[in-house]
């Protein structure tokens, strides 16, 4: 299923990959805390597997980051 807004969506990827990196996650450390195999995550950040809401708002509090924060800088971009 594609977006009606590819560049968005690929953005508030980007987003989670930075989180994770600020955070000092490993893919692998990150799947550990979803209870999913590292594979989930590197399918997500590399564009193959779609994130719904609900993913990306837990993922990105797991990396302690604010998601209402995190959308509006990938709006903005």
């Amino acid at each position: 299923m594609s977006s009606l807004f590819p560049d968005l969506y690929d953005r508030v990827l980007d987003e989670l990959v930075r989180a994770r990196q600020k955070a000092g996650v490993t893919q692998a450390v990150l799947a550990e805390k979803l209870g999913r195999p590292q594979s989930f995550v590197a399918k997500y950040e590399g564009k193959e597997r779609r994130l719904d809401v609900a993913e990306f708002v837990s993922i990105a509090r797991l990396l302690g980051a604010d998601p209402a924060k995190m959308l509006k800088r990938a709006k903005l971009e």
